[in-house]
């Protein structure tokens, strides 16, 4: 009875401390941030709110930097920012322009003092850092918006002066000391009489300093960051992010216009930022960020959620090793890296390093030019239940990894489905459309760790192999023939090949190579590679199992061909970890993030699995036929 007295007192206490802090458009402030007397900022309510406190944003715009200076206790005592409930809230990092001036047919010009844009200006900020590719011309990280929409940067003033493309239309900005001077096209419409912005913040919502953690963020509309190049080697900001923190909450929110990255779950910035273009120099980065805590149970743990993400130049999600251990779930991520004015190594809808025991389940991922980029250390990550299509390089990359790494239960649907230089992989009862290419040997020394952990074990290079395939529905275009040799062992069991698609025994193959050094190119000439291994498979020619996506509503469905005989004709067993054995490399099971045993025992739809015989690709068979599936709600 004591201690049932006492736990009633501690949520009595935790009640009483948490308070509501109340936002309007139309507060002040100098208010006490009550639901009668708002603030007016979100920031000046992040400057008080402590844990436990829950940050009530009211209807309107807001264009402000929200830089939060405390953090939540826990993950039961929080930090929690959200809309007022049935309430419509954007932030904005942008600014309204007026008094344009016509230049031309269909340039106008506006002049803006640099004092609205304060220490920051996005106009004379260049976009720069490791593994940025310019294409021989300057970007930066301002931009002008027509009624929500960007224009794109021109090379050069002559360019937006002169010529216009009607699907993209151009800006150019001049920058003295004192004045921003602003050419942009505007096609058949006075930019007086419509809503024209500027980027006038680096980002929205993101704490300038490390360590604020457990913070919950939902329920709005942010657009218009003018973020930076984010690679692996520094700081990685977002429209919103993290910074190098613990158990954040991103959910239910409309994400969009980021000149570079949307959400960031990424690495603090220190002295070396941008200094590390190279295998060697990222080494080191993670060692830095070993002492800096780079550890479960101070670093990462977030949940992205239930989020759409649009419309951002490099990344949907970027992050280095502050996403470990995260959860990224119910997404649809799209049209991100589609103008390409500029390049790199580091585009994707979601692109990680160091996603240790990520979990990727659930998203739809479309019209990016790469879906899911997992690069260095993603061992113990899960992806699985998503749908990635009509991306334009691949649908899923994984880069020099040595596992173990699940992927299942997904639907692939691009020209290209995976590009793999890795090994540590098991694909099971995944749905296979397009081509998979694979890199023969990659000779950068690349980290593996203790279980679920960031503590490295050691480094190793990276052969091809040591690769699953189990289950999977091989459709149309559907390609694994570049399986067909490697230097470590490559299993197939129990999948099915449909009309155009290739197994991993059909073709030639010629070995590729990722980046390797001239030693290293000698040296493997002499191992020799071995035969992939297919057991237990059915191929049917005159099967067209070519599938079509549609749209009816809130609702996509995927159309697909289906034959229940397939379970018939062929046994299959439920893909587990006690019938997966270890990694070669690193020498671990394939398991749950929790280290329980994983059975990959449900299918897309969440649809319990026939323990003695379950079907191949992602749905159980009920019929034969063709069948419309619900794949994706959307968001909201």
């Amino acid at each position: 009875m004591k201690f049932k007295l006492l736990g009633l007192l501690f949520l009595v206490t935790l009640s009483l401390s948490a308070k509501e802090i109340h936002v309007s458009v139309k507060g002040n402030n100098t208010n006490d941030g009550t639901a009668s007397k708002p603030f007016r900022t979100i920031n000046h309510a992040a400057q008080i709110a402590v844990a436990g406190d829950i940050v009530f944003v009211h209807a309107g715009t807001y264009r402000e930097r929200i830089n939060p200076k405390n953090g939540g206790e826990s993950d039961s005592k929080r930090i929690t920012y959200q809309a007022a409930k049935g309430e419509k809230v954007i932030i904005k990092g942008s600014e309204v322009i007026k008094k344009w001036e016509k230049v031309s047919n269909y340039t106008w010009k506006a002049i803006v003092p640099n004092t609205m844009f304060g220490a920051f200006n996005p106009f004379n900020d260049l976009i720069r850092g490791d593994w940025f590719i310019p294409k021989d011309r300057q970007h930066h990280t301002g931009c002008v918006y027509l009624n929500g929409k960007w224009l794109m940067e021109a090379a050069k003033k002559d360019d937006v002066l002169n010529g216009v493309n009607v699907n993209d239309p151009l800006w150019f900005a001049e920058v003295d000391a004192q004045k921003t001077a602003i050419y942009a096209q505007f096609i058949g419409v006075d930019p007086n009489n419509e809503l024209v912005e500027v980027n006038a913040r680096e980002t929205v919502f993101y704490p300038k300093k490390a360590f604020v953690n457990y913070i919950t963020v939902k329920g709005f509309t942010m657009c218009h960051a003018a973020t930076n190049w984010a690679p692996p080697t520094a700081e990685q900001k977002g429209l919103i992010g993290t910074n190098w923190s613990k158990g954040w909450i991103i959910e239910n929110n409309d994400i969009s216009y980021s000149k570079c990255s949307g959400v960031a779950l990424g690495k603090y910035g220190d002295e070396w930022d941008n200094k590390a273009e190279s295998a060697e120099g990222y080494v080191g980065t993670i060692n830095r960020a070993l002492v800096n805590k780079w550890e479960k149970e101070s670093i990462g743990g977030h949940i992205v959620r239930n989020n759409t993400i649009a419309f951002c130049e490099q990344t949907g999600i970027v992050g280095s090793m502050g996403c470990a251990f995260s959860t990224i779930s119910g997404n649809t991520i799209h049209d991100i890296h589609l103008k390409r004015l500029f390049s790199g190594y580091e585009m994707a809808g979601i692109k990680f390093h160091g996603a240790v025991d990520v979990q990727i389940i659930g998203n739809h991922i479309y019209r990016s030019d790469m879906g899911i980029w997992l690069d260095w250390m993603a061992q113990g990550v899960h992806v699985a239940n998503n749908l990635m299509h009509d991306n334009t390089a691949w649908d899923l990359f994984l880069e020099v990894n040595h596992g173990p790494m699940m992927i299942y239960n997904n639907i692939f649907l691009s020209k290209v489905n995976l590009y793999m230089n890795s090994r540590g992989a098991v694909f099971a009862h995944n749905l296979f459309g397009g081509k998979i290419g694979v890199i023969s040997y990659d000779s950068r020394l690349t980290p593996y760790h203790k279980p679920h952990s960031t503590d490295i074990v050691a480094l190793h290079d990276n052969p091809a192999g040591d690769i699953q395939f189990r289950n999977n529905l091989f459709v149309k275009d559907g390609d694994v023939s570049q399986y067909k040799k490697n230097i470590l062992p490559v299993f197939f069991d129990g999948n099915v090949y449909t009309k155009g698609s290739l197994m991993a025994i059909s073709g030639d193959k010629q070995r590729s190579f990722g980046e390797i050094s001239v030693q290293a190119k000698e040296k493997i000439k002499n191992v020799p590679d071995v035969d992939a291994v297919e057991n237990n498979f059915i191929v049917n020619d005159n099967f067209d199992g070519d599938t079509k996506l549609i749209t009816e509503g809130a609702f996509m469905y995927l159309v697909i061909n289906l034959d229940k005989n397939w379970l018939t004709n062929q046994k299959r067993a439920i893909v587990s970890t006690e019938n997966l054995g270890k990694t070669i490399i690193s020498n671990l099971p394939y398991e749950n993030t929790d280290s329980t045993k994983l059975v990959i025992d449900k299918d897309y739809s969440g649809t319990k699995r026939l323990e003695k015989n379950p079907s191949p690709g992602p749905f159980e068979i009920k019929t034969s036929g063709v069948q419309k599936i619900k794949v994706f709600l959307g968001n909201k």
